[in-house]
């Protein structure tokens, strides 16, 4: 049985949502990371760091960073693990593409690699890397307990998962004020920097209804990762999910 956000669609045609999702971040790649800033009032780079600050500790030498898009969080990780390398995937060569470049302008393009990967059937080995992340792209997988099943396939026995997921504020007042937010503001701020008006009605639909809290905990625990714990950051705008192999 699916999950809620697997059944939203950026296009609502009778095509798979994966190609769906890839066709809608090529469009917007070329300006994805400004309206990501913008939409998010800058606090996106302090949820990566905090995602970072569960990883700290394990000093994970290779990382997977699933649906990396253009690659913030894979930078953000290299400047402050350090790790031997990091292999960035997604399914939007467009967004890649970007990534690389930026990873290129930074000089960090032996430590991080960009590769086009489908996560639903990964085509790494099993316990392959010492952590696993994922930002803000869960809610694009086609099946999304099928992608947390590869990502803990391709874990290293005690290595970590890391994913960090937009969700919905629960109390008052920020549940109200972020239903305003997400109905009016990202699709209109999104068309008018974008000119895809797809994707940003997709967005604030998709967030609504992506497994969050107890949900998806129970998903990271279905597909095998022990000590699994979430936190919820910025008034419940985002949570922070972790668990061990």
């Amino acid at each position: 049985m699916g999950t809620g956000s697997e059944n939203v669609l950026p296009y609502n045609r009778e095509e798979h949502k994966g190609a769906q999702v890839k066709r809608m971040f090529d469009a917007i790649a070329g300006k994805y990371d400004l309206l990501n800033h913008t939409l998010s009032f800058g606090f996106d780079k302090g949820w990566r760091k905090k995602g970072i600050r569960f990883l700290r500790p394990f000093a994970p030498k290779q990382i997977l960073d699933i649906a990396t898009g253009t690659g913030d969080l894979a930078l953000q990780m290299q400047r402050e693990l350090a790790p031997e390398h990091i292999m960035g995937v997604d399914i939007s060569e467009g967004m890649m593409e970007v990534g690389r470049n930026k990873v290129q302008q930074a000089g960090l393009s032996d430590h991080i690699s960009f590769e086009y990967q489908d996560c639903m059937a990964l085509t790494y080995e099993d316990n392959r890397f010492d952590a696993v992340t994922a930002a803000f792209g869960v809610r694009n997988f086609e099946h999304i307990e099928q992608g947390l099943a590869e990502m803990y396939r391709v874990t290293k026995p005690g290595g970590q998962v890391m994913i960090l997921e937009l969700s919905t504020p629960e109390h008052f007042p920020m549940k109200q004020l972020y239903a305003l937010y997400s109905r009016i503001v990202i699709p209109t701020v999104g068309r008018l920097v974008s000119r895809e008006k797809a994707a940003y009605s997709y967005l604030p639909a998709s967030i609504q209804v992506v497994p969050q809290g107890k949900v998806m905990r129970g998903l990271l625990s279905k597909v095998g990762y022990r000590e699994v714990q979430s936190r919820s950051l910025t008034f419940g705008i985002c949570s922070l999910y972790t668990g061990i192999k």
